[in-house]
Parts: structure tokens; C-alpha cells; sequence
């Protein structure tokens, strides 16, 4: 028991990530029998990327959802998820994608893969960065709003024809299990069955590069880094400039120079590299503040 829970001292952010993504999925029938589990729990979304059509999802994707509701003839816009989406961009920021995301976590274990050679950033890394903003607009907004067929109805474009979450939680585990699906996967299948291969080959390498330059998901938290309630911060007293914490970075991040940059995904590297204490949380200085203030009363 002891041993247990020393493995989880030192490894809290994978403990997290597989608690989350086992508590997300939950619906082992679903995995059993071929089918989506379609309970009350459905309605919500949970902060990730989460494929409705999973067979174990008990919630939904906040990019499919957002999809579903712009690409319905009779709705154009949803307050409930532009409101989750900013609330938890506003709490978190991109932290939800380096402890909460199901796919993140695949990514950081094909990472684990020995190879040759670890690739710090692709060429082009700096252009190819913006990539996942193009998406965001294009395929998750833009198109499900206006590529509408006779009737006015539009498509989940990004799910559709990119997400590879999708194609590995949803897709394989339905298409396996299901005789008849088998029979009809045609074309589209294999094309995003193609993109998730290659995304896993290129995870050996390179750290996460879905999350780097496609993930709409990410683009929108990356938008809320510099203001969300958690941020990193740099005690500048103690810091030295040394460059620690960018080896450390797997994202390849001064973070002593922008600690709050929008691809961070707050996963603790930095600040466990930091030879000075010199990185910190907000949620951190503010519970020394007041375990300061109770000391004094």
C-alpha cells in the first residue's frame, strides 16, 4: 500500500488523467455490446475531448457539441456550451488539457515509445502552431453554419472528417464490433483511420502533436492561459535565467519568458525542473497567503 500510493505521489498527473478518462467512459457495456450509451448524463459536456459516439462515453464532447447545435437548421448559437466553454477557459485554461483530456493521455503514453530520435518541434513549428485556429474556425464554425445540405442542415465537419479521438474511442470500438458496420465503412473510414495512424507514428517523436497544432479544443483554452484563475507565475527574485525549465518542457516553452503562453498544458515539468523554486501556481501562492493568515490568527 505504501508503494501504491508513493507511485502516485510521483506520478499525480497520470493517476489523474486515467481516473478521469476511466470515470468519462464508464459504460463497459457499451464497449461489450457495440452501442452508445444515451442516459441522462449525455446532455452534459465535460471538459475534454470525450466522442459522443464512444461506446463507454457518459457525457459529450464540447466540440461535437458545439457542431451539433451551429449545424441544426433551427439553432445558430448555444449559451450552454459557449458558456461552459468559457467558464472553464476562465478556471483552468489549457490545464484541462494536460490532466482532463482522454487523448492527451494517449498521446503522453505513444510518447513513452523509445525512438531514435525525440523531436523538440517540426519544422515550420512556428507557423504550424496557428493551424488549430484555422480549424477552430474553419471546420468547427464556419462550415457546419453555412455548408448546409437542401433542407438547412449542416455537418460536424471537424468530427467528421479530422478528429482522430473520435476514430479511436468511437470509430474502431463500434466498427469492431458491429457486423453491419464493417460491411458499410467505406472510404471515409479508412481516410481518418489513416489520419489517426499517422498521428500515432508522429506521437513517438514529437510530444503531442495533435494538441500542438489541430486540436480545436486546445486552441480555445489556450485563449484564456494569461487570464484563467490558474497561471503560472515567476518569482523573478529567485530566477536565474538558467533555461531549466524549457529543457524540461517537453512543448518546447521559455516559460521563464512567458509563463502563460497558449500552448502550456500546465503539465508541472517546468516547475518540477526549476532548481531555484522559482515557478509557481496561483492556486499555490494563494494557499500559502492563507495558511499565512490562519498561522496569524
Amino acid at each position: 500500500m505504501v508503494n501504491v500510493f508513493t507511485w502516485l505521489g510521483r506520478h499525480i498527473r497520470l493517476a489523474v488523467q486515467f481516473a478521469f478518462t476511466l470515470l468519462t467512459n464508464g459504460y463497459m457495456a457499451g464497449f461489450t455490446k457495440g452501442t452508445i450509451y444515451t442516459g441522462a448524463t449525455k446532455f452534459a459536456c465535460v471538459p475534454g475531448l470525450n466522442c459522443y459516439s464512444c461506446p463507454g462515453a457518459l457525457a459529450s464532447c464540447p466540440i461535437g457539441a458545439l457542431q451539433a447545435v451551429l449545424g441544426n437548421r433551427d439553432y445558430k448559437f448555444t449559451f450552454y456550451i459557449s458558456g461552459f466553454l468559457l467558464l472553464v477557459g476562465a478556471l483552468l485554461g489549457k490545464l484541462v488539457c494536460g490532466w482532463l483530456c482522454p487523448f492527451g493521455l494517449v498521446q503522453d503514453l505513444i510518447h513513452k515509445i523509445p525512438f531514435v530520435k525525440k523531436i523538440r518541434r517540426l519544422p515550420g513549428d512556428r507557423w504550424l502552431r496557428w493551424l488549430k485556429y484555422g480549424i477552430l474556425v474553419g471546420f468547427v464554425i464556419l462550415l457546419p453554419l453555412f455548408a448546409v445540405d437542401v433542407i438547412g442542415q449542416g455537418q460536424p465537419w471537424f468530427c467528421e472528417f479530422i478528429c482522430p479521438s473520435g476514430t479511436l474511442f468511437a470509430g474502431l470500438p463500434l466498427v469492431g464490433a458491429n457486423a453491419d458496420l464493417q460491411q458499410t465503412a467505406g472510404g471515409l473510414f479508412a481516410w481518418k483511420v489513416g489520419l489517426l495512424i499517422g498521428l500515432v507514428f508522429l506521437s513517438i517523436a514529437v510530444y503531442r502533436p495533435f494538441c500542438r497544432y489541430v486540436c480545436p479544443l486546445g486552441a480555445v483554452y489556450g485563449l484564456f492561459n494569461k487570464v484563467s484563475l490558474y497561471r503560472l507565475e515567476i518569482d523573478h527574485d529567485k530566477c536565474t535565467r538558467c533555461g531549466a525549465c524549457r529543457k524540461a518542457c517537453k512543448l518546447d516553452i521559455s516559460v521563464f519568458e512567458q509563463p502563460n503562453s497558449a500552448e502550456c498544458i500546465r503539465c508541472g515539468a517546468c516547475k518540477k525542473a526549476c532548481p531555484n523554486g522559482a515557478i509557481r501556481s496561483t492556486f499555490e501562492r494563494w494557499t500559502k497567503e492563507r495558511k499565512r493568515q490562519d498561522g496569524r490568527v
